[in-house]
């Protein structure tokens, strides 16, 4: 059963409450978590002196909050809260409740929320390597969130140029994301715009193609005349110009297919020797059945002249 909440605990609780508040404490369930705990100890004594440590661990924390920029996002920050939550109700539930044992993981929390704010300085602040990012963050101190400016480390938001060759009847694709595009506030979108291969810099005119939310367009059906330079603007509604980059496209025309004429196959030469043997056999069979046939028609004519006669005969009789 929890003890009674003396006024000595209140007066104990309300002179410990930390004048700043860190990182790891902006997520309230940690705040309640440490409460709890203390109200859960069985005297007053026992209660402020626990009290005493868990305040000096949020002390730890806001140094290592102010040492790592001061700041973290939303993700970050429940990751942490998450492992560090495992962590303390392993200590209440597996440990005697020593000192030292709460000196532990109030030194464990410290190194938890460092561990996560240093993978969140290296890979979640500012990852832009050009253009400008401005990025939603929650400010360690006061707890609330704030935008945090990311300028390009070039001092301007062009991303360079990229070349793309395509053949006429082809496609191309103009893709401008970048992962830390998805980190911007509000709702930019992208710009595209086309000038032709003809103009050249100084008199280079864009003409606006279409503006979308999404990142990338795909031109069809390519035609030599739509080479040229092509340019994709990431912006907000009032202008606000985050990042730029340009697309040199070369459409090259498809050469006529010219039909090739026939190949014909060489005749196989007729070798001598039995080949030769084999042929004269074959003409000799063959005269031979063409003379056989000519004597059967003379023959056959024989024949039905003499069958043609005798019956010609009686009749001349009569």
């Amino acid at each position: 059963m929890r003890p009674p909440c003396t006024p000595l605990l209140l007066l104990l609780l309300l002179n410990a409450v930390p004048a700043v508040r860190a990182c790891l404490q902006c997520d309230r369930t940690i705040s309640l978590m440490h409460d709890n705990y203390i109200l859960s100890l069985p005297d007053a004594i026992v209660q402020a002196t626990f009290m005493n440590i868990i305040n000096g661990g949020h002390d730890a924390f806001r140094e290592t909050s102010l040492s790592h920029k001061g700041v973290i996002d939303l993700t970050t920050l429940y990751r942490a809260r998450t492992e560090y939550q495992s962590e303390f109700n392993r200590f209440t539930q597996t440990t005697t409740g020593t000192l030292f044992e709460a000196i532990q993981i109030m030194e464990k929390g410290k190194n938890i929320l460092k561990k996560h704010l240093e993978i969140f300085i290296v890979d979640g602040l500012c990852p832009n390597k050009c253009g400008l990012l401005v990025q939603r963050v929650v400010d360690c101190m006061s707890c609330r969130q704030r935008t945090y400016n990311c300028p390009s480390p070039t001092g301007r938001q062009d991303c360079g140029e990229n070349r793309i060759e395509a053949e006429e009847g082809g496609q191309a694709m103009l893709d401008c994301f970048l992962p830390w595009h998805r980190l911007l506030i509000g709702k930019p979108e992208y710009y595209f715009s086309w000038a032709p291969a003809s103009d050249t810099k100084e008199t280079r005119e864009f003409q606006t193609l279409v503006v979308t939310r999404d990142s990338f367009v795909v031109l069809n059906q390519l035609h030599v005349d739509e080479s040229g330079t092509y340019q994709c603007l990431l912006q907000n509604q009032t202008g606000t110009l985050f990042y730029k980059v340009t697309f040199i496209l070369s459409v090259t025309a498809v050469p006529i297919q010219i039909p090739k004429p026939p190949v014909a196959l060489p005749v196989p030469a007729l070798h001598s020797g039995h080949n030769d043997e084999r042929r004269a056999a074959l003409v000799v069979v063959v005269s031979v059945i063409t003379a056989l046939s000519l004597v059967a028609c003379l023959g056959l004519t024989v024949v039905l002249r003499s069958v043609l006669l005798q019956r010609k005969e009686p009749a001349t009789r009569r």
